[in-house]
């Protein structure tokens, strides 16, 4: 049985950040899907993605991830992961996905390192 996922979405001066907490599988990336549906970004705007609280990832996970970033190339905006636990980490680092994601401690630190865009 699939353990509910926590999708918590707040908007700071840099972007949106999307907290997740619980499992992030097949079951439950649709919700991931729609709070990013919901999500107006602007150029130059960075979405975080917290992951600090999950406690499972699967390929549907790391699919979701990847739709996330598209999300955000699409809207002419930057990703950040933030908090990513060891064993998401590892599966980045096994698929190589550790140079297409920058990441950060916590998502206060991926705000602190975003720069507003110049004109």
């Amino acid at each position: 049985m699939t353990q509910q996922l926590s999708v918590n979405t707040r908007i700071t001066t840099a972007g949106a950040v999307i907290e997740l907490a619980g499992e992030l599988d097949h079951h439950t990336a649709p919700d991931v899907r729609a709070a990013l549906t919901g999500l107006d970004l602007n150029t130059g705007q960075q979405l975080v993605l917290d992951l600090g609280g999950l406690t499972f990832c699967d390929s549907s996970g790391i699919t979701m991830i990847i739709a996330a970033r598209n999300h955000a190339i699409a809207a002419h905006a930057h990703i950040a992961l933030a908090a990513v636990p060891e064993r998401v980490s590892r599966i980045f680092r096994i698929v190589g996905l550790q140079h297409v994601f920058p990441t950060h401690p916590t998502a206060q630190d991926a705000e602190a390192a975003w720069t507003t865009p110049t004109s």
